[in-house]
């Protein structure tokens, strides 16, 4: 795959066109997935496409041979609106879906995909093939997290700003003790050899999982205490991951926990980390919402979208977990148009009010359906303001998305909305 980098509008988009793909299931194998790379010719890609339609006759159900077919069918009339492959190739979802009650609907989705396509690839199945477009969603910044001390040892990753637990494990190494003389000493000898054979343990787990993970960026060693430098000098990790280590950084907690304590601590120091950025964008945000007076900042999606209009938002901020649409009805009657924000749960079963300003009792028809997080940054890009999508890893970014709804912005300026 080539070395390109998605912006954050396009892997948000390709999140959202995955979830609906997952959604729909067939009742058979009437699900047809169609990858086309660049270098593909649109005209033997039809070719191949007859083929199967010829061969897909044989289907013994009659109600599957028709939706394949049709489906087929369907995919070869819109491929002949190209002369030739978009420049990261093409990649068409086309089938009867399961609705319920022994019906389907016939569904269509054609992506230009952020990224090349780099196989020709064909199939029919009861479900969507999507995993070569999940692949392009896998993270490119990784860094491995080790916490140890006497007692504890966890090991973790950081992909992007997502942190995950890998491993944990405990020790059998005695604490601290009473006794005296001769006792003492052969007391401790047996509890260096027991420090000794667990950070052994420890060298040879956490080596094993960061050596499994060929793009890992580098790594990043916590605990409390003097343990994990005496660790690290003593060359109890392999080599290669030795030479990784980025830096070491005290915390209070060596289990879970402590995970995020050390990707919160490395982020004040290094600013190139994607949750780094998250932090110190959120962070700003939130010391404008605690000034009195000549305050920069906005939330709640009403006075965002007046603020977005006037053209005075510098940075918008979207929480990426935001799962709402803005729906636009017009009346059948006298074109009045009423806009509403909804989330998917709303949608499912709503029925449009009628016209409050003619006499009607026809409902409203529902003419648009956007997605807010698509909808509120274009309005950002068309006055420049900058879009920033966060994700709910940090605690700056849980406390967008539960105190601010998912929607603030920073001002270009002070001013009353």
């Amino acid at each position: 795959m080539a070395d390109e980098e998605m912006t954050q509008r396009q892997i948000y988009d390709l999140k959202r066109q995955l979830e609906e793909l997952k959604k729909c299931r067939g009742k058979h194998t009437e699900l047809i997935s169609l990858y086309v790379p660049p270098s593909k010719q649109i005209f033997d890609v039809i070719a191949y496409l007859r083929n199967e339609y010829s061969q897909s006759q044989n289907i013994k159900s009659k109600t599957t041979m028709k939706n394949v077919l049709s489906a087929i069918e369907s995919i070869m009339s819109r491929l002949k609106t190209f002369k030739q492959p978009p420049p990261n190739g093409l990649v068409m979802f086309v089938g009867h879906k399961s609705v319920g009650a022994d019906k389907t609907d016939m569904v269509a989705y054609i992506i230009e995909p952020p990224l090349p396509i780099v196989t020709f690839l064909y199939r029919c199945d009861s479900e969507f093939y999507t995993q070569p477009l999940e692949e392009m969603l896998t993270e490119k910044e990784i860094y491995g997290l080790l916490l140890l001390d006497r007692r504890e040892c966890t090991i973790g990753m950081l992909r992007g700003s997502r942190v995950e637990m890998v491993r944990y494990m405990t020790s059998q190494v005695p604490g601290k003790h009473g006794r005296g003389g001769q006792s003492q000493r052969r007391f401790e000898r047996l509890t260096e050899v027991a420090a000794h054979e667990w950070f052994v343990k420890c060298g040879e787990r956490a080596s094993e999982i960061f050596r499994a993970e060929p793009k890992i960026k580098g790594i990043l060693v916590g605990g409390s205490g003097p343990t994990k430098n005496y660790f690290i000098d003593e060359g109890y990790l392999h080599y290669e991951i030795q030479n990784k280590i980025i830096d070491t950084f005290d915390t209070g907690y060596t289990d879970e926990y402590g995970l995020r304590e050390l990707v919160a601590n490395a982020a004040e120091k290094m600013s190139d980390l994607k949750v780094s950025q998250e932090k110190k964008i959120m962070k700003r945000f939130l010391s404008e919402v605690m000034k009195s007076e000549k305050n920069m900042a906005v939330y709640g999606e009403h006075q965002v979208r007046k603020a977005l209009e006037m053209g005075v938002v510098d940075t918008l901020l979207l929480s990426e977990d935001i799962r709402k649409y803005r729906v636009t009805m017009k009346c059948q009657s006298c074109a009045y148009t009423q806009e509403k924000t909804m989330t998917e749960e709303d949608l499912e079963g709503f029925t449009p009010p009628a016209c409050p300003t003619c006499k009607t009792t026809l409902p409203m028809e529902i003419t648009q359906k956007v997605d807010v997080i698509d909808e509120l940054s274009d309005l950002a890009e068309k006055t420049s303001a900058t879009v920033k999508l966060i994700s709910r890893n940090s605690e700056e970014g849980e406390s967008l998305y539960t105190a601010f709804n998912g929607m603030a912005g920073i001002l270009r300026y002070p001013i009353d909305i």
